[in-house]
């Protein structure tokens, strides 16, 4: 009965296909065993064995179409890679750390590989991050298929997959149940293969997964196509992938995959397997080794003969050395070019424009609802997202209702104006919002999306440090992200209490390539978000609500061109005796105690710093060398808070301008209550702010 089911399985593959499969497979071994003999030559710095996981991967590298397709491979698809159509050499300078790997000019480990030509995107280390930033990709395409042409939109493809995998141990991470969550609710073509080899480097699937099976767990979620199959039998997984992928391709849906495979080497190199298997396990591993049992299925079939793999093994052999020996002495990468490209080396806005004169004074809230809505206008790239930012999600009642637009109403009408396809809600999900944004964002689009609350911006912190941030430089200009995160912060508002009152701006300035702002007006608000959607990097925009609709902050509406350049302060209070350096709420309490000390015969220089990330550091270096005295007031907590750092830089650069310490004002080292008693005590007034300046000029 098995030979017959066989010989069925054999006959629905082209004999074509499976000798690429086979040639694939065995030049992957070897490129496995090359790696392994460099290594203990001290030629690699590190490698890690992909032996054992061919099987499906050379399979999926078959079906699916790079440069049409979207991929985003984990550490051990190497193999898959090489399928794809990355080259030998390519995959060598990698461990090698050379300035001519394309995938990441040596930033990055092995086997995080990247591709725009072939559609890869650039991967990173921690496990399970690429599957909400995969959705977000696969996003796109239903996006742009419910606009009108445009050819500044992303092209598509029909039929497009967009194939994201991981490890057994990645399933444990709560952004695959977010991503399936999404995929499936939109009904996304997004792939998701599940190479289980049962550990997650030492830890057995059994301890890490419910009933030891992620198929299982899956196996009756709405919208998702599962398949369980055995990753080491080649017409297995032709059967259950080909059946995945067809599903994603006909517009079903997501389709999971979970491909029993086995490790046959440790983790990595580093990784002593001896030490939690035995050795009658890692022997039954290695009667299931994929290769073999492919070889002897076509053998038996007739269609290679047994001096077939030989044959291929040598030549790879040969090319691998060959290869090796010419990558060898190829350039490494100058470490002068180790901070090229954290941010957009492109200067998309390099002044301020003259702002319109006359135009309607406008709060904080309408002047940033004005430059979302004048430049989604301007960019049909631009989406916007979050939890409650549509005006309804019931598209059908949005006629009879005024719209939520946001808790604090600042993207009210953008949904009625734009359309539910650019302004939509999502779940209550910070890593997921983030996370698909940043897949959008690679694929060319500009998306705009909201955390609610500052204070909940914590679960999208990996996306935000370890990809966000780090996308451009990580993959050496290859990509970008493009995406604004904006994000109510502060305190001040009556009954915010712990959790709506938060301040840790600079936990974000201490990620490079992610630029941090808070405007403290609404022209700022206006032309540091327009600068923002356009500067080609990812930008954190913080607006301080309780700035929202306060009358010292209203301003005359700019116009729809105007913009401010990132990481340029403005003075907003000409003094002689003294300067203050902050930024967002802190500013209209710093210019209200200027106006304190003046009528005390002394005058204050307020610089409003407007940009956090990079921060303009000339203009605090030369109105501090003018007056010779530096306060610096924020709203954090005074212990390695923002203005610590400009404190500290203070001192060590202008120690022989200064006729003062450099003082601070800040909030306490606590948290902030909800009885406005306790949120006094703790967050600075504007009496802490004239005492400290009092000290710093009389002293």
């Amino acid at each position: 009965m098995e030979s017959k089911t066989r010989t069925r399985s054999i006959a629905a593959v082209k004999k074509e296909d499976l000798i690429w499969v086979y040639d694939l497979m065995v030049r992957a071994r070897e490129m496995d065993e090359a790696e392994i003999r460099l290594r203990r030559q001290v030629a690699f710095q590190f490698q890690l064995s992909c032996s054992g996981h061919a099987a499906d991967q050379d399979v999926a590298a078959q079906l699916l179409r790079p440069g049409k397709d979207w991929f985003y491979p984990y550490y051990r698809d190497r193999t898959f890679v090489y399928g794809l159509g990355r080259s030998p050499a390519d995959l060598f300078r990698q461990p090698l750390g050379k300035r001519t790997d394309p995938s990441s000019g040596g930033r990055q480990m092995p086997n995080h590989f990247a591709a725009p030509e072939l559609n890869i995107v650039s991967q990173s280390s921690p496990t399970g991050t690429q599957f909400l930033q995969a959705v977000g990709t696969a996003e796109v395409k239903k996006l742009v298929r419910s606009l009108p042409p445009n050819p500044s939109l992303p092209p598509c493809s029909e039929d497009e997959v967009v194939y994201v995998s991981a490890g057994d141990g990645a399933t444990s991470q709560g952004e695959l149940y977010e991503a399936i969550s999404a995929a499936s609710l939109n009904q996304l073509p997004v792939l998701f293969v599940i190479q289980d080899n049962g550990y997650a480097i030492s830890v057995p699937t059994e301890v890490q997964t419910p009933g030891g099976s992620i198929s299982r767990t899956f196996s009756d979620f709405p919208g998702l196509f599962v398949r369980e199959l055995d990753g080491v039998d080649v017409l297995d997984c032709f059967a259950g992938l080909g059946e995945a992928v067809a599903n994603c391709r006909s517009g079903k849906g997501p389709a999971l995959v979970h491909a029993n495979v086995v490790r046959l080497k440790p983790h990595s190199d580093s990784d002593d397997d001896a030490s939690y298997r035995c050795d009658a396990e890692k022997e039954a591993d290695l009667e299931r080794d994929p290769l073999p049992i492919f070889e002897k299925i076509l053998i038996d079939a007739g269609i290679i003969d047994s001096s077939d793999g030989d044959r291929i093994r040598q030549d790879a052999h040969d090319e691998f050395q060959d290869i090796y020996d010419v990558v060898k002495e190829e350039e490494m990468p100058d470490g002068s070019t180790v901070s090229r490209f954290i941010y957009n080396p492109a200067t998309v806005v390099d002044k301020e424009n003259e702002p319109v004169v006359g135009g309607e004074k406008i709060t904080m809230v309408a002047g940033i609802n004005k430059a979302l809505a004048t430049e989604m206008q301007r960019d049909p790239r631009v989406v916007v997202f979050g939890e409650d930012v549509a005006d309804c999600s019931r598209e059908e009642n949005l006629a009879e209702l005024k719209g939520k637009g946001g808790v604090f109403k600042v993207t009210q009408d953008l949904q009625r104006n734009f359309g539910s396809s650019r302004v939509y809600n999502v779940p209550i999900a910070e890593a997921g919002i983030v996370g698909r944004a940043i897949g959008m964002a690679v694929r060319g689009m500009r998306p705009v999306v909201e955390i609610q609350f500052f204070d909940y911006i914590w679960p999208a912190m990996n996306q935000i440090r370890s990809e966000l941030a780090l996308m451009r430089w990580r993959s050496n200009n290859a990509y970008s992200c493009p995406v604004v995160i904006r994000c109510p912060t502060g305190g001040y508002v009556r009954g915010g209490a712990i959790y709506h009152s938060q301040s840790a701006e600079s936990m974000f300035c201490q990620c490079p390539g992610l630029r941090v702002v808070m405007p403290s007006n609404a022209r700022d608000a206006i032309g540091l978000l327009r600068t923002a959607m356009r500067c080609g990097d990812p930008v954190l925009y913080l607006e301080h609500k309780h700035l929202y609709r306060q009358q010292y902050t209203r301003a005359p509406d700019p116009g729809s061109d105007y913009t401010i350049p990132l990481g340029k302060a403005t003075t907003v209070r000409k003094g002689e005796d003294v300067t203050v350096v902050t930024y967002g709420a802190q500013v209209q309490k710093s210019l209200e105690a200027a106006r304190q000390l003046s009528e005390e015969g002394f005058e204050v220089e307020v610089i409003d710093l407007r940009s956090l990330q990079p921060y303009d550091w000339e203009a605090i270096s030369s109105s501090t060398r003018r007056t010779g005295r530096l306060v610096v007031v924020y709203e954090e907590n005074r212990s390695f808070g923002f203005g610590a750092e400009i404190a500290a830089r203070a001192a060590q650069e202008l120690f022989g301008y200064l006729d003062a310490p450099v003082m601070r004002v800040a909030a306490k080292d606590t948290y902030v209550g909800f009885a406005q008693e306790l949120v006094d005590a703790c967050l600075p007034q504007v009496d802490d702010i004239s005492e400290v300046l009092r000290r710093s000029v009389r002293f």
